[in-house]
């Protein structure tokens, strides 16, 4: 899968998912973005058909809750580097068995919508929008 790793996330957290070799994340410190606002942050994810793994709930919810159309949001807690990735390793496990129950591939399983993880580890799944 293709992410987007917010600038509140340490670059290592993508790092640590490129050395994976599974998926393609990209932080703003590495490819000249830093203090993108988040409309433009939004935009660029669509435009790369990137995941958008972020601390920052409030504001994109209310962003992608606008868009017709957005590749997702992941959702995590504000916690220490080494925790947010095994936190954003939980997600992405559990993405893979909600859309293996789906019959889907995971990214586009994710496609309008949420994952939002808690500091326990704990995922919740929704669309967004929700136009269903």
């Amino acid at each position: 899968m293709q992410f987007f790793i917010d600038e509140c996330i340490s670059p290592q957290v993508a790092a640590r998912l490129n050395e994976t070799g599974r998926h393609a994340a990209v932080h703003p410190r590495d490819i000249g973005r830093r203090g993108d606002s988040d409309h433009v942050v939004l935009r660029n994810a669509i435009a790369e058909d990137r995941i958008i793994v972020t601390e920052n709930a409030r504001d994109f919810r209310g962003l992608v809750g606008r868009e017709e159309l957005h590749p997702g949001l992941l959702i995590l807690p504000c916690v220490s580097r080494d925790r947010c990735l095994q936190l954003l390793e939980a997600a992405i496990a559990f993405l893979e068995i909600e859309a293996a129950r789906a019959d889907e591939v995971p990214a586009d399983h994710m496609v309008n919508r949420v994952i939002e993880v808690d500091a326990t580890g704990l995922c919740r799944i929704y669309r967004l929008p929700d136009n269903d």
